[in-house]
C-alpha cells in the first residue's frame, strides 16, 4: 500500500505503513550511501529531545495541550524505542543531521495525528515543523541530541564498565602483593618488583581513565538547546532553553544545564574532541595492559609464562590443544578502532564554519562507537581474562633466581664497575652471579647473601642502605 504526501516541495510516494512523511523519504532515496546506521541510544535521544521540548512548550504556553500531549506520548514511545524501526537514514547525510531530526519531526507528528484519529500524513491538527518542531532548529536540536547520547552512554556503559574493570585488577594486585618476580625494561630482564606492584600499575592506569572521564562531565551536561538557527534563539520563547533542561534532567536524571554561548555549542563540538581524546587516551592505556598481559602470558613453555593465560575453549584450527590470548587480542583490536575513531572526529570537529559544524553525524556517530566498544571490551576483558588469571610461582622464581640485574643490589656495597664485571662474567660463563662473584674475588657468599635479597629490592632504601 502506498500514501502520497503533499508538503512545501512537492508530492512524493511513502509506503502508507510508515509513519516518516516526505522529508524523510526524500533523504531515503537520496543518501544511499554505506550500512552504517545510528544506533539506538541516539534514536532514544532524539525521542528525550523531542519530548523535553514538547513539555517545555506546553509549559511555556507555546503549545496547546490538546497538541503537546500526544507529542509527548509519541516522542516517549520513540525514546522507549518502539519506533525505531521509523528511522532509516544513514549516517552519512547533511552534516547537520537534518534528516535525523525531520524523521524525527515527520514519525512523531504522525503518530500523534494517529492517536487523534487522524491518517497518517495527515499533517493536522500536528504539524510536524509548527508543532514538533517548535521553539527549535536542527542546528541546535541535533547537537543537544548528541550530547544526551554521548553523556548516557559513557554514564550507563563507559564508566560501569570501567569501573569493574577496575576492581578486578585491583582485587589481583592486593593478591599478588607478595609475589616477587623480576621486571623488565627494554623488554630486557630489570630489576626485582613484585606482581602486585606490575597489576596495580594497571589498575590505576584504569582509575584514571574513570578520573578523566568523570572530569569532561560537566561539559558534556551543557546543551546548546535554545541556540535555534545560528545562536541567537530566534523564534523561541526566551525561557526555552532552561524549562528545556530542566524536563531533559528530568527525564534522564542527568544533571542537564544550558549552555550558556550557545554559538559555540552550535558552531564547534571542542567537548567531543575532548571526550574523544580521553576515550583515545584510556584506549592507549588498555593496549599496554592487554599486551603486558599477553607477554607475561607467552608461552606456555617458550615464552615468559609468568602468568597463565585461560582456557577460553577456543583452540587453534590446525594446533591441539593451543590456548591463545584472545582476550588481549580482541581489547587491542579495540583501542586500535578507538584511536582510529579519534583521528575521525577531530577531522569531523575541525568542519566548524562560521556559526555551524557541519559533521555532526560523523562525530556522534565514532563517539557513540567508542564509548560501547571500550565498555564492552572492559567488561569482557575483566571477566574472561583478569579475573581468572593464574600466577606461575614456579616460573616466576626460576625468572628472578637467573636474572642478572640482581647484580644492581651489590652497587652501593662493590661499586657499579665491579658490579658490570660480575654481570659479565656470569653471563658469559654461564653461572650464577654468586658464582661469578666468588671467581673474581669481589664478594663472599656470605655477604652475597646478606647483600642480594629480591624481597627486600622491591621498594626504596633497603638495598641502597647497606643493610
Amino acid at each position: 500500500m502506498i500514501r502520497t504526501e503533499t508538503d512545501s516541495l512537492g508530492s512524493i510516494e511513502i509506503d502508507a505503513a510508515r509513519y516518516w512523511g516526505p522529508q524523510t523519504e526524500r533523504a531515503r532515496r537520496l543518501f544511499r550511501i554505506g550500512t552504517e546506521r545510528f544506533p539506538t541510544g541516539l534514536i532514544r535521544a532524539v525521542g528525550l529531545q523531542k519530548q523535553a521540548a514538547a513539555e517545555a512548550n506546553l509549559a511555556l504556553g507555546e503549545l496547546p495541550r490538546s497538541v503537546a500531549a500526544p507529542i509527548i506520548t509519541a516522542a516517549r514511545e520513540v525514546a522507549e524505542g518502539k519506533l525505531d524501526a521509523e528511522f532509516p537514514l544513514p549516517v552519512w547525510q547533511t552534516g547537520s543531521g537534518t534528516q535525523t531530526n525531520m524523521n524525527a519531526n515527520e514519525v512523531i507528528a504522525n503518530r500523534a495525528n494517529e492517536m487523534l484519529g487522524q491518517a497518517l500524513g495527515s499533517r493536522s491538527p500536528v504539524h510536524p515543523n509548527d508543532h514538533v518542531n517548535r521553539g527549535q532548529s536542527s542546528n541546535d536540536s541535533f547537537p543537544t541530541v548528541m550530547h544526551i547520547a554521548a553523556a548516557e552512554f559513557v554514564d550507563a556503559l563507559t564508566l560501569p564498565a570501567l569501573r569493574v574493570l577496575h576492581a578486578a585488577l585491583a582485587r589481583q594486585a592486593r593478591a599478588w602483593t607478595g609475589i616477587v618476580k623480576i621486571g623488565r625494561t627494554h623488554m630486557m630482564d630489570a630489576v626485582p618488583m613484585t606482581l602486585g606492584q606490575e597489576c596495580g600499575a594497571w589498575a590505576r592506569q584504569v582509575e584514571l581513565a574513570v578520573v578523566r572521564l568523570e572530569a569532561v562531565r560537566p561539559r558534556l551536561l551543557a546543551v546548546p538547546q535554545g541556540g535555534t538557527a545560528v545562536g541567537t534563539g530566534l523564534n523561541r520563547h526566551p525561557d526555552f532553553d532552561r524549562v528545556f533542561c530542566e524536563r531533559l534532567a528530568g527525564l534522564t536524571g542527568l544533571a542537564f544545564t544550558a549552555n550558556p554561548d550557545k554559538f559555540e555549542g552550535m558552531g564547534a563540538h571542542d567537548v567531543f574532541v575532548e571526550l574523544s581524546g580521553i576515550f583515545s587516551t584510556i584506549a592507549v592505556s588498555l593496549n599496554k595492559i592487554g599486551n603486558d598481559i599477553r607477554l607475561l602470558g607467552s608461552g606456555p613453555r617458550a615464552g615468559i609464562a609468568e602468568l597463565v593465560i585461560p582456557e577460553d575453549g577456543l583452540s587453534s584450527s590446525i594446533m591441539p590443544g593451543k590456548t591463545n590470548p584472545t582476550q588481549s587480542e580482541a581489547l587491542t583490536m579495540v583501542c586500535a578502532q578507538v584511536i582510529g575513531n579519534h583521528m575521525a572526529i577531530t577531522l569531523g570537529a575541525a568542519q566548524s564554519f562560521l556559526q555551524l559544524n557541519v559533521f555532526k553525524p560523523l562525530i556522534i556517530h565514532n563517539v557513540l562507537q567508542s564509548a560501547r566498544l571500550l565498555a564492552d571490551a572492559c567488561e569482557s576483558f575483566a571477566v574472561h581474562m583478569v579475573e581468572r588469571l593464574v600466577p606461575n610461582q614456579a616460573r616466576i622464581a626460576e625468572n628472578l633466581a637467573r636474572s642478572l640485574m640482581l647484580v644492581t643490589a651489590l652497587n652501593p656495597h662493590i661499586g657499579y664497575d665491579h658490579a658490570v664485571q660480575i654481570a659479565k662474567t656470569a653471563l658469559a660463563e654461564d653461572v650464577t652471579l654468586k658464582e661469578a662473584a666468588g671467581r673474581l674475588g669481589l664478594v663472599s657468599a656470605e655477604d652475597f647473601d646478606r647483600w642480594v635479597q629480591p624481597a627486600r629490592m622491591v621498594g626504596p632504601g633497603d638495598t641502597l642502605a647497606g643493610g
